[in-house]
């Protein structure tokens, strides 16, 4: 076969260097002339003026001479018609021989057993390393010839199929192809002779795919002059799946200028007569070699399918090589099984070993008729008449359709082919069989058929009740099989059967809502209004949304929030209610999120916007890496809320666009797409090498459904699995987007879902960042259910009066200004704004404190006054006792009291000095040595009793008031009553314990009412600063030594119980406090440092000088910088400035300087350290504290049990 364009080839000098060649042989008389098999002719180059020369060219240069001479050529323009060709002696064109075919001015390849010369493979890797490693692993690559058509490579190299070819006019190319898997790109793509890509439309260069099966042709227009045609696949092996090749056959180009000879046919093919433009196959049961005119008969047992080479010899018949057909039932409803061989016959039976035709089986009754067909006289199956059912009621209407479960013969509206993929026919096979309760594929002789069952159906018609849903489905179809393979094969609605014992059994087959269909059922319809003047029995159909209500078959719409669920309309329960988060269109249709949400919590409603992050989001995982080391990247378009439940992200495949497309039009200009609310899609990167930019394939839907959104981690059967992703330290929950895709997988049998969490995080913006599980790097950790996590600013809650609190400054010039602040970190967006800065009337000093240092002033002249006054009494006392030992008689008889005591009204003598004082000691030791000498009236008694309780007031009253004396101040040394018994000593200790407690009261308040005046705001911004709070405690603390003290005075048993119970409850007090800061020690911390950033705020107010001085005394002692670090106070100054104290180097202004070294530390860390390091000195503290307390609570139970002992003695 000579090449097409061969002229073109040949230099202009190529006729000088033939003319110098002819008259060297010329000039040697020896050589013998040349005849017309000793050279060809060959046309030169066309020249500018469109005309040429032609010359002779030696078969075999030197062997003859006296070629003959150039003459000039047709014009360039030249072509001879289809089924001629050139002949170069005459040149005129002349008719192919038979056994040969033209195409005139074209080229056909359609003969495969072999690559045809001019074409040329080439493999590289897509991914190739940085030391040329695709060379060796790709190789061995190659399309792969299979007698009628080319086969791909089937793994993860690209390999390319060239041909160049010289157009002299423009032409095309056109070629036959099945392209069944996305997971290989097939490309084509024209080059000129410079190597440039010629330019191509998208739809040119992608080619697009078919479905199984079938074949498709491809058309490109190509220029005139030098065209390098190039076919590309490369396969893209995910997961391990083999990928399944693209064939590629009848390849013919037009454009060539002329043909110099015909081509021959093939063998199995013929051309009967001359100018053939192609040629026929051979029929069955003959053959044919190459450039054959006519076909021959196959020999005697021996056999040929459609456009074989050879004949085989035929083999013994089988059990596979016959089938079992039912007659059709007869007048008395019998039928019968027939046997009959697969046509056409290729087995012989007259040998050894073959079996024979199975003999006709016994009459059986016919089986019953298909659902909506009845029995008629003559036995024969009839579908019943329009509008009629057995069970047809009234307000009914019939399910029309298809049912076949029984098959007696083949309904009439189905019919079977077949169809090899070689090309061969297989129509006189029966491609299926009837089988009485089910059908099956025929069998046959060849591999790779096509067995195809063709169910006609002449429309589909919605029934009145079901016309009102909005969905787009008209009909279903459901069929029930069973596969029976030798290996994998794979059903369709044709079978592709991969062996020959390869079975299908079809068992049943329905078909809803078909057009003219016959009714198996019935179902309820809604009826007319009965206002209306049509009859009441008639069927309408409900508008959309709306459900038959069961009692009056009329029309109801769905209440809201639900939707119409599955092909079903009867009954309210038809309408879904819908998950949560989401609401229902107006057609009731669907559910969707209009991205808001709400959650109450704690009495507290929390309002989302998630509107700004409706728009479609695009998350790139990867890379990863095939196993052959292709690079490839996991792209997820996701759509949170879609466009009012309509899916909005977009997929693509086998284009180089693989950004989301928002517009859903836009789709349908790609070669496959799905949307969703959320897709995957596998990316190949550019490589730089031929794919300009990178390739989208395998494009799957993870979300067709939205099922709700909610807080909880579980909806539905779908897990949020919330462990997969960082806790969330915020206060606002998580919102978990629930979807589902009903697609099902080998994996995945319920089909795909996804969830997607969305997580409040005020640091990310408005759109926020999607990110996947750290675990699960491809979104998922089983391959079926997905997460996503979208952390964004706009998935925190509307700000409201709960997210800020409220900063009161101190009363200044009978102002009080009042500032609000947000709650730290804060939580929220958009929603309520902040309150200005209001300012209010105040008084300097608050009501409570006025009244609370009047009533201490009263308490305390009132002490003073009972002072002087038992003072004064007691001294009488004194006197008159002092009066009434002198006199004593040496028998201890006391005078009587006329005679010693004063009169009423007396006044004592003044003058009485004692020399000597013993002391308190000395005195009850005097008395506990004399007490068996006195013998005293009970009135008397009764009367030292006083006296003596006097004196103990006295001393409580100086104890409390004098807040620098450590011990009760008794006074001078005065006689006590020698009745004076162990339950009077015991008052001492607790009159001590509990002037110790009024001491650290008086203290106390002293401290808190100075820090008041001095600085009425304190470090800490509530109403409770720091003054206050020790006023409050030292006024308790003073309260409670008075209660010690007057109860051990007074051995009131009340008031020492009182005490008792005081103390008691403060000591428990602070045990749960100390428990409670142990506990929540993280939670006090937080709560510390943010009220102390909030008191940052107050630092540069003019009223708030005390809370300025103790920042900067406590900063420049401590050599630390705000609460954490020195950007506290930025963030409190919303400015760049520091106070002066935070400076290492300190000098005026030195915060204003940015480029000044701070203190690194803040003031919080240090108190902490601070405080671990004194720990051990404020444990000793707190358990002297804690002793204190308990002997305080020790002697004031002993006194009261003694006081209760000694009043029981006195009453008996």
């Amino acid at each position: 076969m000579l090449q097409p364009g061969w002229a073109s080839w040949f230099p202009r000098c190529l006729l000088l260097i033939i003319t110098a060649l002819t008259s060297s042989v010329s000039a040697n008389r020896d050589l013998r002339p040349c005849d017309e098999t000793d050279y060809y002719y060959q046309y030169t180059e066309c020249d500018s003026t469109g005309s040429r020369w032609r010359v002779a060219i030696p078969r075999n240069p030197g062997s003859c001479s006296h070629l003959p001479p150039p003459t000039r050529g047709t014009d360039c323009s030249f072509s001879c018609p289809a089924g001629k060709f050139l002949e170069m002696t005459t040149q005129q064109c002349t008719p192919c021989e038979a056994g040969s075919y033209s195409l005139g001015s074209g080229l056909r390849f359609d003969q495969w057993d072999v690559i045809p010369a001019g074409f040329t493979c080439l493999s590289s890797f897509l991914d190739p390393g940085p030391n040329g490693e695709d060379i060796q692993a790709c190789n061995s690559s190659s399309w792969t010839p299979q007698g009628v058509y080319l086969e791909s490579n089937r793994d993860e190299c690209t390999v390319s199929l060239v041909y160049a070819v010289h157009l002299e006019k423009q032409g095309s190319v056109s070629f036959t192809y099945q392209y069944p898997d996305s997971n290989i790109f097939f490309e084509f793509y024209v080059q000129n002779e410079q190597c440039q890509e010629m330019a191509q439309a998208d739809d040119q260069k992608w080619i697009k795919d078919t479905n199984n099966g079938e074949w498709g042709t491809h058309t490109v227009n190509l220029k005139s002059g030098m065209n390098i045609l190039y076919w590309r696949t490369t396969g893209i092996v995910v997961g391990g799946k083999m990928v399944k090749p693209v064939l590629l056959k009848n390849i013919q180009i037009e454009g060539v200028a002329y043909t110099s000879e015909c081509f021959p046919c093939r063998p199995g093919w013929f051309s009967p007569t001359p100018g053939s433009s192609s040629c026929q196959p051979c029929p069955s049961n003959t053959f044919s070699i190459k450039d054959a005119s006519s076909c021959t008969p196959c020999p005697e047992h021996h056999y040929s399918h459609e456009g074989w080479a050879e004949c085989k010899t035929r083999p013994p018949c089988s059990e596979k090589d016959y089938f079992q057909i039912h007659t059709a039932c007869d007048s008395e409803g019998k039928t019968q099984v027939l046997y009959r061989w697969v046509e056409p016959k290729i087995c012989v039976e007259n040998i050894t070993g073959a079996v024979e035709l199975p003999a006709t089986g016994q009459r059986e009754p016919c089986p019953p008729c298909n659902p909506g067909y009845y029995n008629s006289n003559d036995s024969t199956c009839l579908p019943c008449p329009p509008g009629t059912h057995s069970d047809g009621t009234y307000g009914t209407e019939p399910v029309l359709g298809y049912e076949y479960k029984w098959w007696n013969v083949l309904p009439s509206n189905m019919k079977t082919s077949c169809f090899n993929v070689g090309n061969s026919k297989c129509d006189d096979m029966n491609g299926w069989e009837v089988a009485g309760d089910h059908i099956r594929s025929g069998a046959g002789s060849s591999d790779n058929d096509y067995l195809i069952l063709t169910l006609h159906v002449p429309g589909f018609k919605v029934p009145a009740s079901l016309s009102g849903m909005t969905g787009s489905e008209f009909g279903q179809i459901t069929f029930v099989f069973e596969t029976i393979c030798s290996a994998d094969c794979e059903l369709y609605f044709m079978m592709v059967r991969r062996y020959v014992s390869d079975m299908v059994k079809l068992y049943s087959v329905s078909v809803t809502n078909v057009l003219d269909g016959v009714a198996s059922a019935c179902r309820a319809c809604a009826l007319v209004p009965q206002n209306s003047q049509r009859a009441s029995s008639s069927c309408i159909p409900c508008p959309a949304g709306f459900y038959i209500d069961r009692d009056t078959n009329r029309c109801q719409e769905c209440p809201p929030n639900t939707h119409l669920a599955g092909r079903h309309t009867y009954g309210q329960d038809a309408c879904l209610a819908c998950g949560p988060g989401s609401i229902s269109n107006k057609e009731h249709s669907r559910c969707y999120s209009d991205c808001f949400f709400t959650h109450t919590e704690n009495n507290r409603t929390l309002t989302f916007d998630l509107s700004p992050l409706s728009d479609v989001a695009s998350l790139i995982i990867g890379p990863s890496f095939t196993s052959k080391g292709t690079k490839y990247l996991h792209l997820f378009n996701i759509s949170l809320c879609g466009h009012e439940g309509k899916r909005a992200a977009i997929c693509t495949d086998n284009v180089t666009d693989v950004s989301s497309k928002d517009d859903q039009s836009d789709s349908a200009q790609f070669v496959n797409s799905v949307d969703s609310f959320i897709c995957q899609s596998t990316i190949i990167p550019a490589d730089g090498r031929g794919f300009r930019m990178a390739i989208s394939s395998q494009s799957i839907s993870l979300a067709d459904t939205f099922i709700g959104a909610t807080v909880d981690t579980v909806l539905d059967g779908v897990n949020a699995k919330p462990d997969l992703f960082p806790e969330n330290s915020k206060d606002v929950p998580d919102i978990n987007f629930f979807y589902r895709s009903t697609q099902a997988t080998a994996s995945c049998e319920q089909g795909r879902s996804s969830v997607i969490t969305v997580r409040c995080n005020p640091e990310k913006s408005e759109q926020g960042e999607v990110s996947v599980p750290r675990n699960c790097s491809a979104g998922t950790c089983d391959g079926c259910t997905f997460h996503f996590l979208w952390e964004s600013a706009s998935a925190c809650p509307h700000c409201s009066e709960d997210d800020y609190h409220q900063i009161e400054g101190a009363c200044k010039g009978g102002v009080q200004e009042t500032l609000y602040v947000w709650n730290e970190p804060k939580l929220c967006t958009k929603g309520v704004s902040l309150p200005p800065r209001s300012s209010s009337p105040c008084e300097a000093i608050a009501l409570w404190l006025k009244v609370g240092v009047g009533g201490g002033a009263f308490v305390a002249v009132l002490l003073i006054s009972l002072t002087c006054y038992f003072w004064k009494k007691n001294k009488r006392l004194e006197y008159k006792y002092s009066r009434l030992v002198m006199s004593a008689n040496k028998e201890c008889e006391l005078p009587a009291a006329d005679s010693c005591a004063l009169a009423e009204g007396e006044e004592p003598d003044d003058d009485v000095v004692y020399t000597q004082k013993p002391s308190l000691l000395g005195k009850l030791r005097a008395i506990a040595n004399k007490v068996h000498h006195y013998s005293f009236s009970i009135l008397l008694l009764v009367e030292v009793r006083s006296s003596i309780q006097s004196w103990l007031v006295v001393a409580s009253a100086a104890l409390s008031i004098c807040s620098s004396s450590s011990t009760c101040s008794f006074g001078s040394t005065k006689p006590i009553s020698a009745s004076l018994n162990q339950q009077e000593v015991s008052e001492f200790p607790v009159c001590v314990s509990a002037g110790w407690v009024r001491v650290a009261g008086c203290r106390r308040v002293a401290v808190g009412v100075s820090g008041q005046l001095r600085h009425p705001v304190a470090l800490l911004p509530v109403a409770l600063s720091a003054a206050n709070l020790i006023i409050t405690l030292g006024t308790v603390v003073m309260v409670t030594g008075f209660l010690g003290c007057l109860g051990a005075i007074k051995e009131n048993k009340c008031l020492l119980l009182s005490f008792f119970i005081v103390l008691l409850m403060i000591l428990l007090a602070e045990l749960i406090l100390l428990i409670l800061f142990f506990v929540y020690t993280d939670k006090v911390s937080e709560n510390a440092r943010r009220d102390l950033k909030e008191g940052l705020v107050l630092y540069n107010t003019d009223n708030n000088a005390g809370l300025r001085d103790a920042w900067n005394t406590i900063q420049g002692e401590w050599r630390c910088c705000g609460v954490m670090n020195h950007n506290d106070w930025y963030a409190a100054l919303h400015e760049n400035v520091v106070p002066d104290p935070c400076c290492q180097q300190f000098y005026q202004d030195c915060g204003r300087n940015a480029s000044n070294t701070f203190w690194t530390r803040g003031c919080y860390e240090k108190v902490e350290e601070w405080l671990d390091d004194n720990k051990h000195l404020l444990g000793t503290i707190a358990m002297c504290v804690l002793v204190i307390q308990l002997l305080g609570m020790a002697f004031s139970m002993t006194l009261y049990q003694q006081i209760h002992r000694a009043g029981k003695k006195y009453e008996a």
